[in-house]
């Protein structure tokens, strides 16, 4: 399975402003302090390490999802929720020709943790011998920053602020999360059953 985000987030969507003013607000950040590019740069691994640890997009972006084979036949559990739609499914044969799956044949689950493509019979498309299948789908909570769930939006600013106050730090590579941050994410996680597995 290869996941690629086909249409990263532009530099005009991400907060600077917002984040500029809970800086000055927790640190006492000045005006002209610091470059928009490198606040912007402390954005995009806070929005990335938000999304990594709950399996959410923030902002609505188009993904391919690259698979060898399906999970099962009649559905194909998709790596990032939540999924607005799934905009063509191909299936590339072993000598690289594509060929697009007729959209009548899939629909889109929708899940707030674990969107599926379906398949409208009983099978969805054989995936080619030695090929593949990638399925394009769009995902994310809202195409504009205010339109994120606050509480999300509230964690990225405090994680971006965390990364900023120790930039200098090289004790912090361990990935360590600030408590304020985690409890904020917490109820967007995966929710696992069983042997802890995401059904």
């Amino acid at each position: 399975m290869m996941l690629i985000e086909q249409t990263p987030i532009a530099d005009a969507d991400l907060p600077v402003e917002a984040f500029k003013a809970h800086l000055r607000l927790g640190s006492g950040f000045g005006t002209g302090e610091t470059q928009d590019a490198v606040l912007a740069s402390f954005l995009r691994a806070a929005i990335a390490a938000v999304e990594g640890r709950t399996g959410k997009a923030l902002l609505m972006r188009m993904f391919a999802l690259t698979l060898g084979h399906w999970t099962t036949d009649c559905g194909q559990v998709l790596p990032v929720a939540p999924v607005s739609a799934v905009t063509q499914v191909e299936r590339i044969a072993a000598d690289g020709t594509r060929a697009d799956v007729a959209t009548g044949s899939f629909w889109l689950e929708r899940d707030t943790q674990t969107p599926r493509v379906r398949a409208t019979g009983t099978a969805l498309p054989s995936v080619p011998a030695k090929g593949s299948v990638v399925v394009h789908f769009e995902a994310g909570f809202a195409a504009a920053w205010d339109g994120v769930p606050s509480d999300l939006r509230q964690a990225v600013l405090m994680l971006a602020a965390h990364y900023y106050e120790y930039r200098h730090d090289t004790g912090l590579s361990n990935g360590c999360m600030p408590f304020g941050v985690t409890s904020l994410i917490e109820r967007y996680k995966h929710v696992r059953l069983g042997a802890g597995a995401v059904r």
